[in-house]
């Protein structure tokens, strides 16, 4: 017979419906001119990978090719060889922060690159070693392994320990919130269910945060899944924005955006990023929105003691 009871169910965290929250609010930038303190905070989760020539996942602009997929490959590595300097150039003239979602490979490959973004203060994210690999496919000790490896790395190349990991193509495995925090790490941005941080329990009893990553304001499933054009893609971003920040007058909530440089660091892309994130900057001068990253975000809820 057919069970018709509860279904089953992850118990990292029990069911919140968004309208009935704590209330708080978010830090006032620097600078602003405004008595009260912003309600909506804004981050870019800027994602650097590499990816293993010849084998392994990646995302793809045209027919697969049998391996080596050159053409495939070398579009992504664009985002490394100039993508990303571009973006780097933009938010440099914007005073952009960013979440700096990182593959260890690129230590190896282009430590340049990351060196770059970590001297800008960005915070740096654990992503895995590489994109060419689901960590949900590693099982127990292999995930172990990668978490503390990826974090110990960073450390010691960049001096600061990540506190954050979004898993390479959103990978979990039933224990990746359990070996995350077992590993060190703060939050986890892998799940895109809320609009607001929150705890999730593992199974040493030290709670884990879930800071919301995006899944719809993200270059990857609207530009290559949906086949979304830049500006159309600008303009979400836009529209997200302006709907939160009415949204947050009630509320205090998060707003990602999900950024991948062989996308967004195409040039016809970036001059429509450009106008999507000086529209979010000139609320951020009178200081309706805090742009900040996910482990200010997360610090400051853990602060609140929520």
């Amino acid at each position: 017979m057919s069970n018709f009871g509860p279904l089953t169910h992850h118990a990292r965290f029990p069911y919140s419906a968004i309208t009935r929250r704590a209330d708080y609010d978010w830090p006032a930038p620097d600078g602003s001119h405004t008595s009260r303190a912003p309600r909506l905070a804004v981050y870019i989760g800027f994602n650097l990978e590499h990816f293993a020539f010849g084998e392994g996942l990646g995302a793809k602009i045209g027919p697969v090719s049998p391996e080596p997929d050159v053409l495939n490959y070398s579009w992504r590595e664009y985002g490394n060889r100039v993508g990303a300097w571009r973006c780097l150039e933009l938010f440099d003239q914007l005073a952009l922060p960013t979440g700096c979602i990182v593959n260890t490979a690129l230590y190896d490959h282009s430590p340049e690159l990351v060196a770059a973004f970590a001297a800008r203060g960005d915070e740096l994210i654990g992503h895995g070693h590489s994109n060419s690999v689901r960590q949900a496919e590693l099982g127990e000790t292999g995930e172990h392994a990668l978490l503390g490896y990826c974090r110990e790395r960073i450390a010691r190349e960049s001096g600061t320990a990540p506190r954050g990991w979004l898993s390479p193509w959103i990978s979990e495995s039933h224990l990746t919130p359990d070996l995350l925090a077992e590993t060190g790490y703060t939050y986890n941005l892998n799940w895109c269910h809320d609009d607001q941080p929150h705890r999730m329990q593992t199974r040493s009893g030290r709670h884990l945060w879930a800071v919301p990553y995006p899944q719809e304001l993200n270059d990857i499933p609207m530009i290559i899944a949906r086949q979304m054009d830049g500006k159309d893609f600008a303009q979400m971003i836009v529209d997200n924005f302006d709907e939160m920040l009415s949204q947050s007058k009630r509320q205090p909530l998060v707003m990602g955006i999900a950024l991948h440089p062989y996308l967004v660091g195409q040039p016809y892309r970036l001059r429509h990023l450009r106008r999507a994130l000086e529209h979010i900057c000139r609320a951020r001068d009178t200081g309706e929105a805090w742009i900040t990253t996910p482990g200010a975000i997360c610090a400051h809820v853990e602060s609140l003691g929520l």
